[in-house]
């Protein structure tokens, strides 16, 4: 059984007992989440959402918050003597899927 859920303005999909990575959650290591935007359930007998599949709701379990890697970014005007150098780390969070239920 497999679903795909809404989060972070990303669609990601789910089965149980895979871990994924999303955005930020707020909560601690060992906090259970539950993701209500459930848009579609597979498996024997599939469930498409209008916009959401109702009564649907998907259980993780936070494992750890963390920074991805930094990403710099470089912008270089010739001849103008200007430039500029940004970096940036994308917080996310780390959950483990520990069941879909559907009603």
């Amino acid at each position: 059984m497999y679903a795909i859920i809404k989060t972070g303005g990303k669609q990601i999909k789910v089965e149980e007992g895979k871990s994924i990575y999303v955005e930020k959650l707020n909560g601690e290591a060992g906090d259970t989440f539950t993701f209500d935007e459930v848009l579609f359930v597979g498996g024997d007998n599939a469930v498409v959402g209008t916009p959401t599949v109702e009564g649907a709701s998907v259980e993780a379990t936070i494992e750890k918050q963390g920074r991805a890697k930094k990403v710099t970014t470089f912008k270089y005007r010739r001849r103008k003597d200007s430039h500029t150098k940004q970096g940036h780390r994308q917080p996310y969070t780390k959950v483990t899927i520990n069941s879909i239920k559907t009603n």
